[in-house]
């Protein structure tokens, strides 16, 4: 397995980034857990800058695909994942810099707890990982909702667990009363340095919905989502005290030319991307991957057309919640026909997760104690299951086939309640796991005719041959 890169161990490469890094001011938002309203506090302080007519670059921490979709609402900016494991060091300071330019201020939304990472040996791939990198402060977020001073022992022991941290400032979310908050600032005082620079009261309206796979979708439901974010930002910003927090001093930066849109040539090949209710689980940059290797991306919905785009020549089937919209995929008989037939001619489909189980026969679910089978594609001789048993895991494989021909170690993440069930023994998977579970006893990536399905999610920003190999697949399909 590949040893974590130390910061002091950096390539030169890594640090000709440090060297010319863009000087504009940038924060972490952490967290004692997962819940305490990092997302909250995240996008309250894109929506304060943006509002005074800053330009501000939002970031997440690790392998999220939902809450950049939150950070965009409010930063009318692409939003981009920072995962140590999937891009390494280099990557994530490549990528921050990149992303970066002609933006006033970066704010970067963690993951978890502040010292969760990849495992317990050390805190590799975590939220203190990537402030470390980034040179970057943290404010921390705790939930006070059900203490009282013992709150200040937690916050006492974020703050002194790594002495290297920055850790600035401290957001107080759902306090119950004027008298709950002096009950905490009394246990602080004498104890702990550092300021409290956010008091936000307890508030039912604050609370963003969420799923078994995190916070809902902004697609799901466009202008509801993007009301109540707004709604949501601009109430939590007017509880954070911006005077308080140190070096966030915000200064218009120099204006830049534009960045390209990606293709720099005329496309080569045409991939189909299934994006919609039920597929949206892309990183920003395995688009941008496909676009930059000359690819045309254009989208579509398996739950609403009845055909693929006009000249599609490769399929992209991302994650989502097929589950939620089983009916949905089900009636579309037209689309999974279309989809089928595709991959009997040998056009390149690369699915994950979701994707997968659209490929399977049936999907199986349960829903106030009735099971319900809803038919899928049919591509893969097997059906799917919904559990109770979450499936967590960042993920690195041994590659195995030919559809990533030339790559032969690649690392991700799973992240599923699902099980692929009756699958047939003489089924050619793709990938050898050493680490995470897979689809069947530690191999993943099913192979059948030019389709790879994994439960692996892939991050092509984090390995440029996976999008140009993809883009090759397609542009020999196109040329048969």
């Amino acid at each position: 397995m590949r040893e974590p890169i130390s910061c002091n161990n950096l390539s030169k490469s890594a640090m000709k980034h440090h060297e010319h890094r863009t000087n504009i001011p940038a924060v972490v938002v952490g967290g004692s857990s997962s819940g305490v309203g990092k997302t909250l506090v995240a996008t309250a302080i894109m929506y304060h800058f943006r509002r005074k007519g800053f330009t501000v670059q939002p970031f997440k921490v690790g392998p999220d695909f939902i809450d950049p979709s939150y950070h965009e609402v409010v930063s009318n900016r692409q939003s981009y994942n920072l995962d140590a494991w999937m891009m390494g060091e280099r990557g994530i300071l490549k990528k921050f810099y990149k992303a970066s330019s002609g933006a006033d201020v970066a704010v970067i939304e963690g993951v978890m707890g502040i010292f969760d990472g990849v495992s317990g040996k050390s805190d590799f791939g975590s939220t203190a990982h990537v402030a470390r990198l980034l040179n970057a402060q943290i404010l921390l977020v705790v939930d006070a909702g059900k203490t009282g001073g013992s709150i200040a022992a937690l916050i006492y022991g974020f703050i002194n667990f790594d002495k290297k941290l920055n850790v600035s400032g401290v957001v107080l979310n759902n306090v119950g009363s004027s008298k709950h908050l002096k009950i905490i600032r009394d246990n602080m005082r004498g104890r702990i340095n550092v300021p409290i620079v956010g008091v936000i009261t307890r508030n039912s309206v604050l609370e963003l919905r969420e799923r078994h796979l995190g916070l809902i979708p902004v697609l799901e439901n466009r202008r509801i989502a993007k009301k109540k974010i707004i709604s949501s930002s601009q109430i939590v910003s007017k509880s954070i005290f911006f005077s308080k927090v140190k070096n966030l001093d915000v200064k218009k930066q120099m204006p830049l030319p534009a960045p390209s849109s990606g293709i720099s040539h005329e496309p080569v090949t045409r991939i189909a991307v299934a994006k919609d209710k039920s597929f949206n689980f892309y990183y920003a940059d395995t688009i941008e991957s496909l676009e930059m290797n000359d690819a045309q991306v254009v989208y579509f919905s398996p739950i609403k057309d009845n055909k693929l785009p006009d000249g599609t020549s490769g399929i992209i089937l991302g994650g989502g919640f097929p589950e939620i919209l089983a009916d949905d995929l089900e009636k579309n008989h037209n689309m999974k026909k279309v989809i089928l037939q595709a991959a009997q001619e040998g056009m390149p489909i690369y699915a994950e997760c979701g994707g997968l189980m659209y490929l399977t026969k049936n999907l199986i679910t349960c829903k106030k104690g009735k099971t319900k089978k809803s038919k899928m594609v049919g591509l893969i001789d097997a059906d799917t299951s919904m559990g109770r048993r979450l499936t967590i895991n960042y993920t690195e494989a041994e590659n195995r086939s030919e559809f990533f021909k030339g790559i032969s170690k690649v690392r991700g993440h799973e992240f599923h309640y699902s099980q692929i069930n009756s699958i047939d023994r003489d089924y050619h998977f793709a990938y050898s796991l050493r680490r995470g579970n897979g689809i069947h006893e530690k191999k993943d990536g099913l192979v059948v005719y030019n389709c790879l399905a994994s439960y692996m999610h892939l991050n092509f920003g984090a390995d440029e041959r996976l999008g140009k190999r993809i883009v090759e697949l397609s542009r020999a399909y196109s040329r048969q």
